[in-house]
């Protein structure tokens, strides 16, 4: 059986919320949340799918496909022992709480694809369903693929390798989340770590960047709010919650929204300006704990930068240098649920709405730096191979 790890901490349950206590969408700017933000653009949400008859979802979900074998056909039917985790994603990129009273999405004109896999489900190759739910939906037109899940490694089976082509072939953006402690990591997992895609962690309202599984280097693209959330619950309900599967499907939102600004704009195009405007956080410049910055949607949606490439890494060259040695075959792992809920703090708590904030661009990978590294990592490789012949 395979890890993937859901990657939350829900709370007590309400009816309602008001605007005020989306404290991300004020801290994101005022482009988030709005009714026209995201139409035409088409995420998919490969989880534990989503609920549709929530009122903030009733009218988001255009088709979906179930792969874990228990769900129904068309991915609507929540599974696993965390079977709300997906409605509550679905509801942070496309809520419709501006008309129901429940929770915003960031680009609530935005259409989901519910895509469920078998999280919690007893003797599912979650491995092999994420491969074929990646490849499904690439084919059924999706922009961006949101994954706030995670495996409890860093390594990934060889089937993902040819999804996530497919996916990059097909200027399809993915996001993932970073990962949190409670899946007993101190690094982030798969699929985070594939090189292209973008991997995210999350800070609460005073932009502190969270334990949430820590961070490694390059293998944390970008922070985005993920403490003291809000998502749609099944039964009409809304719950709180933290976590970097929270923040994930903030950075899916804004991306989005860029999408729609810029429909020519290729999937390397949305990822340089999304991490080259992100505001510098921690230590200056890129680092573990925030990867490129606080994302800044107001300036990514002003960018214009274009690229040829993936800045955050190309899947294909990592798979011409190493899927033949160690990485091979990723180890078999169990499966993991989310820890019990966490108290959130009442609304007279939350931290006042940010104020605008003067952002400093940090610094982009440089193509020729990575080249120089791969070069480096081939000939450690090669004198590795030649000392265990010699002994």
């Amino acid at each position: 059986m395979r890890l993937i790890a859901l990657l939350t901490a829900g709370s007590l349950l309400a009816a309602t919320i008001s605007p005020d206590q989306q404290w991300w969408l004020q801290a994101l700017g005022p482009e988030a949340g709005q009714a026209t933000g995201g139409e035409s653009v088409v995420v998919a949400v490969i989880d534990t799918g989503i609920d549709t008859t929530h009122p903030d979802l009733a009218s988001v979900v255009i088709g979906g496909a179930d792969f874990s074998s228990v769900g129904t056909p068309d991915g609507r039917t929540p599974v696993g022992d965390s079977s709300f985790h997906g409605t509550m994603v679905a509801s942070l990129i496309a809520g419709q709480g501006l008309v129901t009273g429940g929770v915003i999405g960031v680009a609530p004109a935005a259409k989901l694809l519910s895509v469920s896999v078998g999280l919690g489900v007893p003797g599912s190759d979650t491995d092999a369903q994420i491969a074929a739910a990646v490849t499904w939906a690439v084919d059924a037109g999706a922009d961006i693929i949101n994954l706030s899940l995670s495996r409890n490694a860093q390594t990934w089976p060889a089937s993902w390798d040819a999804a996530f082509l497919h996916a990059f072939e097909n200027d399809v953006v993915i996001v993932a989340a970073s990962g949190n402690e409670l899946t007993g990591n101190a690094l982030p997992g798969a699929p985070a770590t594939v090189p292209g895609v973008i991997s995210v962690t999350g800070v609460d309202q005073d932009f502190v960047s969270q334990p949430v599984a820590g961070a490694s280097g390059y293998e944390v693209s970008i922070s985005a709010p993920g403490k003291n959330m809000f998502g749609s619950y099944p039964g009409d309900e809304i719950a709180g919650w933290s976590g970097s599967s929270a923040a994930a499907p903030i950075v899916t939102g804004v991306i989005a929204l860029m999408m729609q600004k810029d429909p020519e704009a290729t999937a390397n195009d949305i990822i340089f300006r999304l991490i080259s405007t992100a505001r510098d956080m921690g230590q200056q410049g890129f680092d573990a704990d925030y990867g490129f910055g606080l994302i800044d949607a107001s300036l990514a949606l002003e960018s214009s930068l274009t690229s040829s490439t993936n800045p955050l890494g190309s899947l294909e060259y990592w798979v011409s240098l190493y899927r033949a040695s160690s990485f091979d075959e990723a180890s078999a792992v169990d499966l993991v649920s989310p820890e019990s809920p966490e108290p959130l703090r009442p609304q007279s708590a939350l931290a006042d709405p940010p104020e605008s904030l003067d952002v400093q661009a940090p610094w982009y990978i440089n193509p020729l730096l990575y080249f120089l590294l791969s070069l480096v990592a081939l000939s450690f490789w090669f004198a590795l191979r030649y000392k265990r012949k010699a002994d």
